[in-house]
């Protein structure tokens, strides 16, 4: 059942990871995990960090959002043995691009605070990108909206 959007947009805040999708020119939809965070003005945090390695500190998913600033955050919730449990979450994103740096610095802190990994700010930069709408569905009704707007498609 749809989720709605006041709890779609919680579980997304209080989510810790999730999967960036991007939009690579020529291959398509590019993929990746990544940790965020997600602020009360309704932009969403992405490290570009200096923790993991990595054969660059100039990620695809940069060049993908200057080609494109069209983004989309899924994060999730499985358990194997109780489906009612399930729930998904997809935020649709805008790149802000370099216009962002204020928001960029209190995402480094909120970052830092959130995970213990990033105590120190090991950050090349923080992506900023606004959330444009967030959808969601959970197999718990309890927990959705009213109406007609459900998703079945678990």
């Amino acid at each position: 059942m749809r989720l709605a959007d006041h709890e779609a947009r919680a579980r997304l805040a209080s989510h810790d990871h999730g999967i960036l999708c991007t939009v690579q020119p020529e291959r398509g939809v590019d993929a990746v995990p990544v940790a965020y965070a997600v602020d009360d003005d309704g932009y969403l945090g992405v490290p570009i960090d200096r923790v993991k390695p990595k054969a660059s500190l100039r990620l695809q998913r940069e060049r993908n959002l200057e080609a494109d600033p069209r983004a989309a955050l899924l994060v999730e919730h499985w358990d194997p043995s109780d489906w009612s449990r399930l729930w998904w979450v997809r935020a649709e994103l805008r790149w802000q691009g370099d216009t962002a740096a204020g928001r960029a610095a209190a995402f480094a802190a909120r970052l830092a605070g959130r995970y213990p990994q990033y105590q120190e700010q090991p950050f090349a930069r923080v992506l900023v990108l606004h959330i444009v709408g967030v959808v969601g569905w959970a197999a718990d009704s309890r927990h959705c909206s009213s109406g007609s707007g459900t998703d079945n498609s678990g």
